[in-house]
Order: C-alpha cells, then structure tokens, then sequence
C-alpha cells in the first residue's frame, strides 16, 4: 500500500483507454474489488464513461471506464469515440491499457494517446498469456509510438498481479490535492443505471452477432417502497424484426434474459426484486441524434 502524509494527499481523474476486449472494465472491477462496469466477450461491451473511485491511504484515483477505441462505423460508434475523447479532456493521468497480441489497428488509439497533454501509464495487460521477451517488446513498441510514456508496467486484471506496481506507476503522475469523493463513495453513477446495465449485459450474453449494439435500456419504474422492490424496463431495439428475436418463440428468450437479469441485479441491490421487461421498436434510434441523445450518448 502507498502510504503519503495527508499533506502529501494526491488524487486525481484517471481515464482508462485501450482496444476493444483489452480488459478494461476488468480491470476496474477488479481494481475497486466489486463488479461496477458490466463485461462480456463481446467488444464494446462498455457504452458509458463509468467513474469508479478508489481510495486508500495517501491518495484517491478516480478511475474513468471507456468505451474500446475503434475506428466509427455509424452515428452510434462516432458517439463512443466522442465519449472517449470527453474523458481525455477531463483526465489528469492516462491509463493505456495494451495486450500482448493485438488484433484491431491501433493507429487511432495512438493519436488519442499523443494527443494527451498529461503524463501515461502504459499497462500490458494479460501478461499472463505472455512471455517475457514478448512484453518488452511490445513496451518498446509503444515508447517508440509515444515519449510521453512516464510509467510501463505488465497486469493480469484477471488474476489481479501486478496492482502494486500499477498503483505506485499511478501515483507518481497524480496531481497533490484533497479527494473528490468521500472515501466511502464507489461511483457517481445512481443505483438505476446499474440496474440498466446488468440488463444490457444480459442482452449482450444471451443474443448474437450484431443485435445487442443495437437494443437500449430504460428504466420506467424504480419503485424503493415495494415489496420486492419493483423495477420496470423497456428494451428498445432499432428493428422491428429484432423485436421477436429480443421477446422469442413464446417469449422463451425474453424470460431468460429477465430471470439473468434479476439474478444480477439482487445481487447489486442485496434484496428481492421484480422485474418486468417490456420490448419497444424505436425505429433506428442508433443511427438518429435524437434517439442518441435520448440514450445518454450525447
């Protein structure tokens, strides 16, 4: 553990950038030691910058959960990318987050990082699957790429090994200040959009191909006072094709996804749960401004 006078307090944004499937959401679930950001094999998984805050002695890193970087392919994607580039501005330190064998381009994930005007951490990630040799060259790739590398170091989020390092990497580059949250803070997100989130998840693991980038959650009802607690959902989707395929044959695939869903979020609200799900055609919301920005990508 860092340990600093309270006069030598540092905290600060941190903005986790990197690839799709790069472990990112991982890695800051396993960072907090709880699960904040949904993740699934699917890239893109993450659509929101998802804040989690993560405090010990000496410091508070406030870290800032992307969406992968790709190059966009239509309004939806341009909006993710957008979203990437609102957290750079924000940040104080960039976390960088690489494998050892990428499959996607990285030339935009590198114009982002050079563009960066505060220090950057490079983590390789899963140097589990890695030899060592492999690693060095693949920091030696990426301090060719970037001189505004300060720290590099080689994680496993999975097997969450070399946190300490990561820790101490980060805390060097964080700016001397007083915390943003209180210590016992984990996100400035509410309790709904997690909810939201768990249900995107499911959609996610129980649907194929291209279907879930283009399903949205909405939470309609929220009701607290209830025994169980109720919440009610609308699933939009873009097509009305997608519809039958969300509901399916009987509504089999519907209850499945529900059941998924309420099994995960009582778990994150630690209590009983209703859930009723509801499948809403919202003609092409992914590819309009105004179904973006009623979805929180604007």
């Amino acid at each position: 553990m860092i340990e600093a006078a309270h006069s030598d307090f540092r905290a600060g944004f941190v903005c986790i950038m990197g690839k799709p499937n790069a472990g990112k959401s991982t890695l800051l679930n396993a960072l907090l030691d709880y699960k904040l950001a949904i993740v699934t094999p699917k890239a893109q998984t993450t659509r929101h910058r998802i804040a989690g805050v993560l405090t010990e002695d000496g410091f508070q890193m406030v870290f800032v959960d992307t969406p992968g970087v790709t190059l966009p392919s239509d309004p939806l994607r341009e909006a993710l990318l957008r979203a990437v580039r609102a957290a750079l501005r924000e940040a104080d330190v960039l976390l960088l987050l690489a494998v050892p064998d990428e499959r996607f381009s990285e030339d935009l994930l590198t114009e982002l990082a050079a563009g960066f005007g505060g220090p950057v951490v490079l983590a390789v990630n899963k140097t589990d699957l890695t030899d060592p040799d492999r690693y060095a060259e693949r920091v030696a790739q990426w301090r060719e790429r970037l001189p505004n590398i300060r720290h590099a170091v080689g994680i496993s989020a999975l097997l969450r090994s070399g946190f300490d390092d990561l820790k101490a990497a980060l805390y060097d580059c964080l700016p001397a200040g007083p915390p943003y949250y209180d210590p016992d803070e984990l996100t400035d997100r509410p309790e709904r959009f997690f909810v939201a989130e768990l249900i995107r998840e499911q959609l996610f693991l129980h649907l194929e191909d291209e279907l879930p980038y283009q399903t949205e959650v909405q939470i309609v009802l929220f009701d607290e006072g209830a025994q169980p607690l109720r919440i009610e959902a609308d699933i939009h989707v873009a097509r009305r094709s997608q519809k039958l395929i969300v509901i399916g044959q009987g509504g089999k695939m519907l209850q499945r996804i529900g059941t998924a869903a309420r099994r995960e979020i009582e778990k994150l609200l630690d209590r009983p749960v209703f859930l009723g799900l509801h499948v809403r055609h919202t003609p092409d919301w992914d590819q309009q401004a105004s179904g973006l920005r009623r979805f929180g990508y604007e």
